[in-house]
């Protein structure tokens, strides 16, 4: 059961979901930053700007697209009552949601490591 296609889809939908959460949150301080002055909102920008956030973001693309393509698998399942394709819709969302996020990763490290 543990290892079933539905399962991981559960658990992963709802990891993603907390992980979006966390990220409205850390993107509502950050914004917020600009209220406490031009060198407040400076400072916050030059933080999250660095290379560890970076490797966040290419993490925040993963989880955008894994959660977009599942709900979107979740939908046609239900309302075209493809249960069938179930685990073949699950396996193409998974492998178009790494494809997204290995293209925004590279597009992310280049921008990083090649800075004109």
């Amino acid at each position: 059961m543990y290892k079933s296609t539905g399962f991981i889809s559960f658990v992963l939908r709802r990891f993603t979901g907390v992980v979006l959460v966390l990220y409205l949150f850390t993107h509502i301080l950050v914004i917020g930053s600009a209220t406490q002055g031009k060198a407040a909102f400076d400072a916050t920008l030059k933080i999250v700007q660095g290379p560890l956030f970076k490797i966040m973001e290419i993490a925040l693309i993963a989880a955008v697209a894994y959660h977009a393509f599942d709900g979107v698998r979740l939908l046609i399942v239900h309302y075209f009552n493809v249960i069938d394709y179930r685990k073949s819709l699950f396996y193409a969302a998974f492998a178009v949601a790494a494809f997204l996020t290995a293209i925004g990763g590279l597009l992310i490290l280049q921008a990083l490591f090649y800075k004109a």
